[in-house]
Order: structure tokens, then sequence, then C-alpha cells
């Protein structure tokens, strides 16, 4: 439990409600207890759920409640900045990393060719439709398309996301201090997409980037983040963090 750093990461898409709250504690009382640093980051990569002024009233809901942070946005310190949306440039060099190491790809699939390919899944009694190992194998992406037409579509402009390659048929185990070992079959996990089309991350490379970047030391967050956990957990394994 030597020097402890956690983090209170929030979006700015609305009002502080409850649920942040008791996390923001849990966080706060954590780092308290240990003689440790509690962060406040701002995780603003969403831009189209972005909220004018929700960032000031999260500022100013800690503080009424007083729940202080030790660093982070309005606070300041040395791992800043603290607002993802400043740390743009530093995201797309990781995903690039994942491309490069075979464990992503460049996908140019449309909207419309994604719906289409749900549809179809759905026709084929798949309930819920994702873009996965066996999925990927039939739409426009780098593992099926050749290196000279990739190529060809990046120059030439097209919008492309960044996918996380998802093993196929791989146990995920991890220990939750809460719930214990916790194992998950990458069958049931799909192929995230980690960098999107207006050049910024999304919430699952930024937020692991973040954490290690930061040196964060444990990860407090609500009940409904532990279906991302196997996911973070293999992105972690392929950094080699």
């Amino acid at each position: 439990m030597d020097n402890v750093r956690v983090r209170f990461a929030p979006s700015p898409t609305g009002p502080l409600h409850m649920g942040g709250v008791r996390t923001a504690l849990y966080n706060y009382l954590f780092a308290k207890k240990h003689n440790g640093t509690f962060i406040l980051r701002v995780e603003d990569t969403d831009q189209t759920r972005f909220v004018e002024g929700a960032e000031a009233y999260i500022l100013d809901a800690l503080q009424w409640c007083g729940i202080e942070p030790d660093e982070g946005v309005g606070y300041g310190g040395e791992f800043g900045p603290y607002r993802q949306s400043e740390r743009k440039g530093m995201y797309r060099e990781y995903a690039e990393q994942l491309v490069a190491e075979d464990k992503a790809y460049y996908a140019f699939d449309t909207p419309e060719e994604l719906e289409a390919m749900r549809e179809r899944m759905k026709k084929a009694g798949v309930p819920s439709p994702q873009y996965n190992a066996v999925t990927r194998e039939h739409m426009k992406n780098a593992l099926v398309l050749s290196e000279e037409e990739v190529q060809k579509r990046i120059a030439a402009g097209d919008k492309y996301v960044i996918r996380m390659k998802m093993p196929r048929n791989e146990e995920v185990k991890f220990e939750d201090a809460i719930r214990g070992w916790v194992v998950v079959n990458t069958a049931n996990l799909d192929d995230k997409v980690l960098f999107k089309s207006d050049g910024m991350p999304t919430y699952h490379l930024a937020n692991i980037v973040d954490d290690h970047a930061m040196q964060i030391t444990h990860v407090i967050r609500g009940e409904e983040w532990l279906p991302s956990a196997p996911m973070h957990v293999l992105l972690y394994q392929y950094f080699g963090w």
C-alpha cells in the first residue's frame, strides 16, 4: 500500500449524480486511509455528449461534499494535463503500436455496413450481434483487405477506426477485490473501438493509457464497469504493463 494513487474520472456529460459521488467518496476515503493521493481526471473524449458547464458543476459538487482532490483538474499536479481532450496527441501512438503488433486493426466499415451486419446476425438468430472474431472476417477491415488497399484508403482520406483484435476463445481471469476471481471468455467480448474516426480515443484506450501514465495503483469504479474489466486487463497485457 505504499504510494497509493486513485482517481475519480467523471465525464462532463451532465450533472454529477449520487452514484458518481459514491465512487468519488470511496476513492477519497481509500486514499486518506493509506496516506495516498486522490486525483480528479475529466474523461471528455466523447465530444458528442459534452455538456457546457458540466465540468464546473462537478468541481463545485465535490467541494460542496467536502471531497477535495489532491491533484487533477482545478488542482494541478505533475502528471497533467488532467483533461483527456488536452492529452489527445498521445493516444494515437499507443493505438498505432497495437496495430503494428497485430493486436488491433484499421476498420473502414460505414454506419450502414455495420447496421447491415447486425441485421444479418439477428436474422441468423444471434440476439446480440457483435463485431468480433467471427463477423470481422466478413467486414471491411485490415484483416480482410490487402495491405496495399489499406494504405490506399488511408492516403485517400477514407474514414476509419482502430479496433482491438480480441483473441478467439480465450479465458481472461483477474482478481477483483470485491468479487474475487472473475473469469470471462473472449468469445463473449467484441472488438471494441479504441480510436475513433474523429481522432479521439474511446474511453477504453484513454482510461488504460492514463491510468498507466498517472501511476494509478487501484481502480475503484461502479459495478456497471465490471463487464469492461476483462478488456482492460487484456489491454494491460497487450502493452506489457
